[in-house]
């Protein structure tokens, strides 16, 4: 399943690869509680789904984190200068399921929510 947020702001890749790291986390998404671990592009958070290893790496317009050992292999990007709206931030959450659980599905509705609200609120370019 796929999940999708715009945010209107006008930060360009290298400000995400920047100010989006795993050691703030916490500061861009009131779903992740607190980083337990961190080890350059890796750590341990706990969230609103319980503690999880976490992973970070650069990519195209962007950064990709996933949890590495959920059972439902949650990822999601941080993307911009990309189209149909170059001059948006896309936050695009993954899971390896075709259905769930509607009350699982609104957790992550809610995760992507809470990065939509932290990026609008806190990004500087």
């Amino acid at each position: 399943m796929e999940f999708f947020a715009t945010v209107p702001i006008g930060a360009d890749a290298g400000v995400l690869q920047r100010q989006v790291t795993v050691e703030r986390l916490p500061e861009w998404c009131a779903s992740i509680d607190t980083v337990l671990e961190l080890s350059d592009e890796s750590g341990r958070i706990y969230c609103v789904w319980g503690e999880f290893a976490v992973s970070r790496e650069t990519i195209r317009g962007g950064v990709r984190f996933s949890l590495p050992g959920c059972p439902n292999a949650l990822a999601w990007t941080i993307t911009t200068g990309l189209p149909p709206d170059p001059g948006a931030v896309v936050i695009h959450c993954t899971i390896n399921r075709q259905e769930h659980d509607p009350d699982f599905i609104e957790t992550i509705e809610e995760f992507v929510d809470d990065w939509r609200q932290g990026l609008e609120a806190g990004l500087k370019a």
